[in-house]
């Protein structure tokens, strides 16, 4: 039901601190409005949530932080910011907090919220709990009274403690996939004709493209050896163009760089090419949309590796594997992550990039391609568990 009007306003509290959550809570608002008509909004959040009318407390990329050493130095100006964003929600006295992904952040916000109100709270994107650290389920439990869930496996773990899960859809199925066109447009400019097209991507952050472009690079080039008519294209992310351009420097063949900007470019060279080598995480979901089959490499430093690999739950980590239940899509993980045993499954996968296409359509069912977007079930389940069903709007 759209166009709906309650009898006073609806206040939501929203708190994301990075890009991706800033993404969800703007179509979240979006949705709210759509369903409940008059809504206003509080708390943090960036452009695109500011375009749908938040008026942030502070610029969000105050929170964007990731890593030990960003952290640390920033330590106490974030736990003022906790008290804060904590005391504007108290003060106003939202009918719902939504607090988006960032739990070092959010969560903390919401111990404290829980402490000095009986606000509800609500937490968009669950924990991988499945994968590792299962006890944050029941923590969250205490924490929380609403979790929304992009994996349709994720809701036993967190109803098994009593709390409400609701799976909302994965805001993949919602982003735009590149067309025929396009896929022409890119092959033309690029000189590529009818040669085939292997997509590389080495990860985002500079720790993982120091540790997986040297095995990705030898992997291709055993591969170009037995593919001489092999092109390949290489989406940069954000702010690692240098990095990239240092690491290709040292491979044989020669990747079209991408650069993140282009975000035209990059969509069609998800869709244009017909293999891909990948980190591990939520690219192999992207690459699903674009119905492109894919090998799943990744190491970690040892340490980390050692600590995650005796608390993993999981016998594969990549996400197409665990949506579609099934082990289609091959990985090398850890000591696993060698150029000598990648290549060869590029070339299996090349002969055969047909055996992964029921898994990745299987994958985009599940995550909710084809039905209403994950803002407006996102938006529906807060609204149901508020008690606020269309019958009452």
């Amino acid at each position: 039901m759209t166009g709906a009007i309650v009898s006073k306003p609806l206040k939501v509290f929203l708190i994301a601190g990075e890009a991706s959550g800033d993404r969800l809570g703007a179509a979240v608002m979006a949705g709210l409005r759509g369903l409940a008509g008059d809504v206003e909004f509080r708390g943090v959040g960036g452009a695109l949530m500011t375009g749908e009318g938040l008026e942030s407390l502070f610029p969000m990329k105050e929170l964007s932080l990731m890593g030990l050493f960003e952290v640390l130095p920033k330590y106490f100006h974030l736990k003022r910011r906790i008290r804060e964003v904590a005391e504007a929600a108290v003060s106003w006295h939202p009918d719902v907090v939504l607090t988006i992904d960032s739990p070092d952040f959010c969560l903390r916000v919401a111990d404290i919220i829980k402490a000095r109100s009986d606000i509800r709270v609500c937490h968009y994107v669950a924990p991988t709990v499945w994968a590792w650290r299962p006890e944050r389920a029941e923590k969250m439990a205490a924490r929380v009274d609403q979790v929304l869930a992009l994996f349709p496996f994720e809701p036993p773990y967190f109803e098994a403690h009593g709390l409400r899960c609701d799976f909302v859809g994965h805001p993949v199925v919602s982003e735009a996939v590149a067309t025929p066109s396009d896929v022409r447009a890119f092959r033309e400019d690029h000189g590529i004709g009818e040669a085939p097209v292997v997509l590389v991507l080495p990860g985002s952050r500079e720790g993982e493209i120091a540790r997986l472009a040297p095995v990705f690079g030898a992997a291709l080039d055993q591969f170009a050896r037995a593919h001489p008519e092999a092109r390949f294209a290489l989406p940069v992310a954000f702010g690692a163009m240098a990095s990239i351009r240092a690491q290709v420097a040292q491979w044989e063949i020669d990747p079209i760089l991408i650069p993140a900007e282009n975000t035209r470019e990059r969509r069609a060279a998800f869709k244009a090419a017909d293999i891909a080598l990948a980190a591990s995480g939520t690219v192999s979901l992207e690459l699903a949309a674009s119905d492109t089959p894919m090998v799943i490499a990744y190491r970690m430093n040892l340490l980390t590796q050692y600590i995650v690999s005796r608390k993993l739950q999981i016998d594969t980590v990549t996400l197409v594997n665990l949506v579609s239940e099934t082990r289609e899509v091959p990985e090398f993980l850890g000591s696993r992550c060698t150029a000598e045993k990648i290549a060869p499954a590029l070339t299996r996968l090349m002969e055969t990039p047909a055996a992964q296409a029921e898994a990745l359509d299987l994958t985009m069912q599940r995550l909710g391609r084809a039905g209403e977007a994950p803002g407006l079930r996102a938006a529906r389940a807060i609204l149901d568990g508020l008690g606020m069903t269309e019958a009452s709007l």
